[in-house]
């Protein structure tokens, strides 16, 4: 369950609260315990809304804490965030707004925001996306995601049709695969192999893991826009939302 771990915080948290009006001044020893738990059952069962109450209080302040630490790795990793030498970006170079996008090839979540992004940019010339290969469903997307860095590296000016191509294509995907579509754009899959083989590959991998992990993203696809965080397919609506907090 998502939030067990939390009841129980809460329930210790009650508990204590109870015994500070409910046992007498002297130490509490093992012989108190039946009583105790009586307590605090009766006192729950009164007032079952406290711990609807409580937990709506600790998820606030839960939310609060992870907006701060994302703030703050925002300030530090802007660098890697906004402008890494490993990433490949769509739309127009000189544009203006950024979108960063973490996504994996086999997330189908991803493909409906694949038609998110090329609504955006088709009514948007001064947005651009960044985009972070993050390959987080298994061995066959890090090996799509491997195919995909080189195909990029060697042929830029045609990473967009790529990336729809693939990310479009029904069932998993993984190195077979890639490398069947990146072929049909004529690259030389000899080179292409040996480019999967370069150092730089696992280094992207790695640092868009690393930039995933201090941002508290934990599924694709996520997007950072200006100082903001957005995790799953939100829809065009709610991502302009966000580019139009940049613009304005």
């Amino acid at each position: 369950m998502k939030y067990c771990g939390r009841s129980i915080y809460f329930l210790l948290l009650i508990s204590f609260s109870v015994l500070l009006f409910s046992a007498p001044a002297q130490a509490l020893d093992a012989s108190d315990k039946p009583q105790i738990e009586k307590i605090i059952r009766e006192y729950l069962l009164k007032n079952p809304g406290i711990l609807q109450e409580m937990q709506q209080i600790f998820e606030a302040k839960q939310k609060e804490e992870q907006i701060a630490r994302q703030r703050d790795a925002l300030k530090k990793k802007a660098e890697v965030i906004f402008a890494s030498k490993y990433q490949v970006e769509i739309g127009a170079p000189d544009a203006k707004y950024q979108v960063v996008e973490f996504f994996d090839y086999n997330c189908p979540y991803c493909q409906r925001a694949m038609v998110d992004m090329e609504k955006i940019l088709e009514s948007n010339p001064d947005v651009k996306f960044i985009i972070k290969e993050w390959p987080v469903l298994g061995q066959q997307s890090y090996e799509a995601h491997n195919v995909s860095i080189a195909f990029g590296k060697l042929m830029p000016e045609k990473y967009r049709e790529f990336h729809q191509q693939l990310l479009a294509m029904k069932g998993r995907k993984g190195e077979k695969k890639a490398i069947e579509i990146a072929l049909t754009f004529g690259i030389d899959e000899q080179l292409l192999r040996e480019e999967m083989k370069k150092p730089y590959v696992i280094e992207a991998l790695q640092e868009n893991n690393s930039i995933a992990n201090d941002l508290g993203i934990t599924g694709t696809p996520s997007y950072v826009i200006g100082n903001d965080v957005v995790f799953g397919a939100v829809g065009v609506a709610k991502l302009m939302t966000h580019i139009d907090a940049l613009k304005n």
